[in-house]
């Protein structure tokens, strides 16, 4: 299988010279050749060396000698560096990005100077902060193929935001506030910590040094060499130099936290720090990371590159995680686990981060792309190697079941127009931060396995069919290039005819429909070549054929009652079976729906639904299939099929369309009152019971149904007796958390508990509830509190808006406050942060009215004219016009369907 990736990997290089320009291949420009006039201008005033956003590729760095010491109290940092250079071309400046830092004195030694020991040249120093770039301006032109050292002194504030060096803060049992400083520079932030050579491909070697408080600890990439005790009590670590590296994944740390450490069976020392009164959570983190670690050294056959592993949760972080090589940082929820309130999938997704990031020392770190543009080669492969790594190491966690989810989030946006190619040229920071979508981490995946044109789910076994089936190297490239340089998905119709099958693609669309005049053109040129599964009712085997053209015929070799295309949902397309396909598929699922495979019956769930937004199928057809759903014992198909009806009713319940609403109530409540009732509240079964528990609990409760609700309320009323510390079963915790948040006495309550807590798991949990009042003034203060920082984090104040969002009784309020806080907002987090996008996507794209789009197209169209342009405006905007058109085609129909089965 490492073959496989790696042959992958390669191809994807070969790809890669067809459709980028190498890092390289920036033209060089020597000072004032050209006219002064056509150069930017520099903050002084004076003429600035270089128009390009990308740097020359003249200075090459080597190696980086980088000294900083961080004040904790005052909250700023001094720091130098010397670099040292190789020079390619004859030049008299050498361009580096920086970003708010203070450049305090900067000299360049030759490499002859440097051996004797003469002082350096001083530097005149230019500034462009357009391009977040500093000009060096040497007295004499750099000679060619010879080395150079470039010594900077510079100074800066600890960063309030979450980018670049920057202060980050937590709470201890005492209620002390304690103060860490901690680095984050994917993708363009190395700069704001230190003047760099800050793209991709520019590795080097780093010797860090950094300077500290005894009662403080330093971390890096590499392990410690020695500690020199300094005057006035202070300490000085160096760091054994780094491999060669891309700034992006520097890190360091200083802090006071604790750890736990093991060693893998290679002799790699792993440990997991946290802050002292969590370290108890830091067990399980331990035992997965040692695991997976022998796991992905076993499979790629290439032992891990460094001798430590430092994994540390971060009290202020707003991604999952990052991969800095050796220092590993994340978001607490994602590394700790706490047996008390983390529940089954708290540790699903702990495991899949973990997994996710130490993929990335060998698919990202060790291998890296040239330049952001295929930052998927690096996330699709961590993504893909998630479900390898955890499904081999933690069975018992069902991941693969779980895995099918990745295909299905990324259709989401994949399906609208305003997608776009895995590889898509991204030039400026806001560009580059906008890569990292699910199209970057989700479809990407899917293309790892390029046998099979994407996967939803992979077996090495069908992979290893799949290369045989293929043939040649040159059919994978030609058939890559229709994945990875178009955008979108492809809809396969299928119609029998007797003994054939008639076989049609087209570019599937969501909320265009055939009858619109832009749907033809939305169509054109679009062809995929699309590695194809099928099953028949008359037989267990799986055939396989190639569409390379927009039509093809296929021979059934017997007859059958029904066709099933895209086997196990393995393959990246979305089916629809024309004339009678679906009614024979429907009938088959309610005679005896175990003669399909649950993967498949899921896909069917999924891609019927798909359909109707796509205006191919009526919605009444979808809804009759959820009809077998009561006798369904596949734990993933049932909440996929529950997650549709459960989304039409938030919608209506939204809108305010009561007889609907209602209608959708009693329908669910029928249906799936024995499968509800089933449910103990517990924390027994597996992974799947456990979810499966999780989400019909509270999807009862939701509904208002009178046993869940009772049961919730009593659970709860004993735990606010108990002083909350009676255990309430984890899977459950959330539930009881919401109804009780539903009196004032309880949401109170909570909210102290909120600040309290020593668990990310459980606060994530009771944020949650919190946001589930029905008083807005409630809502209020929490999006205040959000807002200030202090008890409600700021990181988690875009999932809050999220969640506040969502309810009926929070979308205005939650709309409204994102439009009048829209300028601190960008002053807490980047324009083009996964963030930003949250909180933009998060409180508009749930509406479906003509009047809600106005504002939502007027409020975007204020934001562009100041200079502010988001790729995510136009999801927005899209996706609910999307909702729209599908209230307008089917609200009629889940009418009238619910009229006659209620």
């Amino acid at each position: 299988m490492f073959n496989i990736h790696t042959g992958f990997y390669c191809l994807a290089a070969i790809l890669l010279q067809i459709c980028v320009c190498s890092q390289f291949s920036v033209p060089s420009s020597h000072y004032f050749t050209e006219d002064p006039g056509a150069f930017p201008v520099a903050s002084n005033g004076e003429p600035f060396p270089w128009q390009e956003l990308r740097l020359p590729n003249v200075v090459i760095p080597l190696h980086y000698d980088l000294f900083v010491h961080p004040n904790l109290t005052s909250l700023d940092f001094v720091a130098s560096e010397k670099i040292e250079v190789l020079v390619s071309n004859a030049t008299q400046f050498i361009i580096l990005h920086s970003k708010d830092l203070e450049i305090t004195n900067a000299t360049l030694q030759s490499e002859e100077d440097s051996r004797y020991m003469k002082s350096g040249k001083e530097l005149k120093v230019l500034s462009y902060p357009a391009h977040q770039q500093i000009a060096l301006l040497v007295p004499e032109k750099l000679t060619p193929h010879l080395k150079y050292y470039v010594a900077i002194d510079f100074q800066a504030k600890l960063a309030d935001g979450f980018e670049g060096f920057y202060k980050s803060t937590y709470r201890t049992l005492g209620g002390e506030t304690r103060i860490l400083a901690v680095t984050d520079f994917e993708p363009t932030q190395a700069r704001m910590a230190f003047p760099c050579f800050d793209e991709p491909l520019f590795k080097a070697n780093f010797s860090i040094k950094i300077r500290r408080e005894s009662r403080h600890t330093a971390l890096s990439n590499m392990p410690k060499v020695k500690t020199i005790e300094l005057e006035g009590g202070l300490l000085e670590d160096h760091f054994e130099t780094t491999v060669k590296m891309s700034t992006y994944l520097v890190a360091y740390i200083v802090c006071d936290f604790h750890s736990v450490s093991g060693i893998t069976s290679s002799g790699v020392k792993v440990s997991i720090y946290a802050s002292p009164d969590k370290r108890n959570q830091t067990h399980y983190a331990l035992q997965a990371s040692l695991k997976l670690l022998d796991f992905y050294e076993k499979y790629f056959d290439i032992n891990y590159p460094l001798p430590k592993l430092d994994l540390i949760a971060i009290p202020d972080f707003t991604s999952g995680a990052m991969e800095n090589w050796g220092l590993i940082t994340y978001r607490e929820t994602s590394l700790l686990f706490d047996p008390k309130t983390s529940s089954a999938s708290d540790k699903l997704w702990v495991t899949k981060v973990i997994a996710h990031e130490l993929a990335h020392q060998w698919f990202g770190n060790l291998v890296t792309m040239e330049w952001w543009n295929d930052i998927w080669l690096n996330e699709g492969f961590a993504n893909y190697m998630e479900l390898i790594a955890v499904n081999a190491t933690y069975p018992e966690l069902q991941f693969d079941d779980h895995f099918l989810n990745v295909c299905f989030e990324v259709i989401t946006k994949d399906s609208l127009n305003s997608s776009r190619p895995i590889s898509k040229p991204a030039e400026t920071p806001t560009q580059i931060q906008e890569m990292f979508d699910e199209v970057s981490y989700n479809k990407s995946c899917l293309e790892s396995d390029f046998t099979s044109g994407g996967v939803c789910h992979s077996d090495p076994k069908m992979t290893s069919n799949m290369l045989t089936f293929l043939g040649e190297n040159a059919e994978v490239k030609e058939m890559m290039t229709t994945w990875t340089l178009q955008k979108g998905i492809p809809l396969l119709v299928v119609k029998q005819d007797g003994h054939s099958l008639r076989l049609q693609q087209e570019r599937f669309l969501q909320g265009v429909f055939q009858e619109d005049p832009e749907w033809r053109a939305l169509q054109e040129r679009y062809l995929w070549h699309i590695p194809l599964t099928y099953s028949t009712s008359s037989s267990n085997v799986i055939h396989r054929h190639i569409l390379k053209s927009k039509t093809d015929t296929l021979d059934l070799p017997e007859k059958t009652s029904w066709v099933k295309f895209n086997v196990d949902s393995n393959g990246y397309y979305i089916v629809h079976y024309e004339g009678h396909g679906w009614d024979q598929l429907i009938t088959q699922l309610n005679q005896n729906h175990t003669l399909l495979r649950p993967k498949d019956r899921i896909g069917l769930i999924h891609d019927v639904f798909q359909l109707v937004g796509a205006g191919r199928l009526t919605l009444d057809k979808a809804l009759d299939m959820t009809h077998y759903l009561q006798h369904e014992t596949s734990s993933p198909a049932l909440l996929k099929g529950l997650s549709y009806l459960e989304l039409f009713y938030h919608m209506m319940d939204r809108r305010n369309i009561s007889d609907i609403s209602e209608n959708l109530k009693r329908y669910l409540l029928q249906y799936f009152k024995p499968v509800i009732d089933r449910q103990s509240w517990s924390d027994e079964g597996s992974v799947w019971d456990r979810m499966l528990r999780s989400a019909l609990l509270k999807l009862a409760c939701d509904l208002n149904h009178a046993p869940c609700i009772q049961k919730a309320a009593e659970l709860f009323s004993q735990w606010m007796e108990s002083s909350g510390k009676l255990n309430i079963p984890t899977d459950v915790l959330k539930i009881v958390y919401s109804v009780g948040a539903q009196t004032t006495t309880g949401w109170n309550y909570l909210l102290e508990l909120y600040e309290l807590s020593m668990s990310s798991a459980e606060k994530n949990k009771i944020l949650y509830a919190l946001s589930t009042s029905k008083h807005q003034e409630k809502l209020q203060k929490l999006l205040e509190l959000g807002m200030e920082g202090k008890v409600i984090k700021t990181q988690d104040l875009a999932a809050l808006l999220h969640a506040i969002a969502r309810r009926p009784k929070g979308q205005q309020l939650a709309w409204d406050f994102v439009r009048e806080n829209w300028t601190h907002l960008l002053k807490k987090f980047d324009l083009g942060s996964f963030a930003i996008r949250i909180i933009i996507s998060g409180t508009t794209s749930h509406f479906s009215s003509k009047d809600k789009l106005q504002e939502v197209k007027l409020f975007f169209e204020s934001l562009e004219a100041q200079g502010s342009h988001l790729d995510i405006f136009q999801i927005v905007l899209e996706t609910i016009t999307k909702n729209i058109k599908w209230l307008e085609k089917n609200l009629p129909t889940l009418r009238m369907w619910l009229l006659v089965n209620t």
